[in-house]
């Protein structure tokens, strides 16, 4: 005894397929009015201890509290923390090819500080960061550059020269958003910083963030959309 499945008909097949396609292609105009959702911008943060949180908690650091500030500003950003306590330019401008390997779109440079506690030659501190800003726009990213001050025991001379170096820079590459003094506002005030008043406290950051917001967001105005 044999038992055969009932034949269908190509008529009953046909508009089966029809119904099947029309369902599909109904989609397809609501999956095009759908907003695309915007592609994350990579910001490399190349800095010493003020961006590497020191004495702080992660979430407390420059790195965390910018990047939420920019979240909250409506910029898909991820920050990246390339900080490494008491790194000089030098240490910067010799681990700069490691950094990059996080393929970020733009890069703040907010190095120096150290270059300052140690009387490292001005010239020194420029030729580093020129090789440092130079190999950056060889590879097409958009950059801020936060320049730092000498500490004032150091003498005046001393002082205006190491001032000098970050304006020297800036001027000599328009394309560079120049943030004049990273710690801008926070320097000096004892409620903002830590014990050894040198590094921001976590307000102290809040503080830091809040100043240089504007100019963090022209840099990434600068990133190429997609």
């Amino acid at each position: 005894m044999s038992f055969r499945f009932p034949r269908l008909s190509n008529r009953y097949g046909r508009r089966s397929v029809i119904r099947k396609l029309s369902a599909c292609f109904g989609v397809l105009p609501l999956l095009a009015a759908m907003p695309a959702r915007a592609a994350e911008s990579r910001l490399l943060m190349l800095g010493d201890s003020i961006t590497a949180a020191y004495g702080l908690a992660r979430g407390q650091g420059l790195p965390a509290q910018l990047e939420a500030a920019l979240r909250a500003k409506g910029h898909t950003v991820r920050v990246i923390d390339a900080g490494v306590s008491g790194d000089t330019t030098a240490g910067g401008r010799a681990r700069l090819d490691w950094a990059l390997a996080e393929a970020p779109q733009a890069v703040i440079v907010a190095l120096g500080g150290n270059d300052g506690l140690r009387g490292i030659e001005p010239r020194a501190t420029e030729a580093n960061l020129a090789a440092i800003l130079d190999a950056l726009a060889a590879r097409g990213l958009p950059v801020m550059l936060a320049g730092m001050l000498a500490p004032p025991n150091l003498g005046a001379d001393y002082g205006r020269e190491f001032a000098g170096t970050f304006t020297r820079l800036s001027e000599a590459r328009p394309d560079v958003v120049f943030y004049p003094f990273l710690l801008e506002g926070v320097a000096g005030n004892p409620a903002l910083n830590q014990p050894d008043r040198i590094h921001p406290n976590e307000a102290g950051v809040a503080e830091l963030v809040r100043r240089m917001l504007p100019s963090v967001e022209s840099l990434l105005g600068r990133v190429p959309a997609g």
